[in-house]
């Protein structure tokens, strides 16, 4: 498995609509473990294809706690649905736009279809936290951040201290 660089804002292929993947195949498989790994190696719960510059339809995730033991998840083409009438704010963060969370509120209760790791087809309610995060990775695949949802101060200040954190780590590493 291999970790594979995380894009982040402003990079102009994060606003880019991911495509549907044609089959679930090895090199699928391998692309979504080296997700995985890229995922965990950064700690966060969630990624999107996209994310490491790949516009397909692919998600990978992992909501297990820090005692638990790894409980990966892999959607393919996913698609959201009935999503409820309530809303829930969640504080967000986002391995694209790293250091800044901020409050979203999201529908607290949705249903997902999707194919898994070996092409099965799925279906499931995704709930609570589950909800929260496969909305905002769902989202990703359209080409939207989290910080979109903010007020555009508050977005350009993002988008700002992503770029000042970014600069630091390329002035560290030279």
């Amino acid at each position: 498995m291999a970790v594979l660089e995380i894009r982040t804002v402003p990079d102009p292929i994060l606003k880019e609509v991911s495509q549907p993947v044609e089959k679930v195949d090895d090199d699928l498989r391998q692309l979504m473990d080296d997700m995985l790994q890229t995922m965990y190696g950064a700690d966060g719960i969630g990624l999107a294809a996209i994310q490491v510059g790949v516009p397909k339809r692919v998600i990978v995730m992992d909501l297990a706690g820090r005692d638990e033991a790894p409980q990966p998840r892999y959607f393919v083409n996913p698609v959201l649905s009935d999503p409820s009438d309530s809303l829930k704010p969640y504080e967000e963060g986002c391995l694209s736009v790293p250091t800044v969370f901020d409050e979203v509120e999201r529908p607290d209760r949705i249903r997902i279809q999707y194919l898994d790791y070996d092409g099965n087809e799925c279906e499931e309610i995704a709930e609570d936290m589950f909800a929260v995060c496969i909305q905002h990775e769902m989202d990703h695949l359209e080409g939207v951040l989290f910080i979109d949802y903010l007020s555009r101060l508050k977005r350009q200040r993002a988008v700002q201290k992503v770029k000042k954190v970014e600069k630091s780590k390329d002035r560290d590493a030279a």
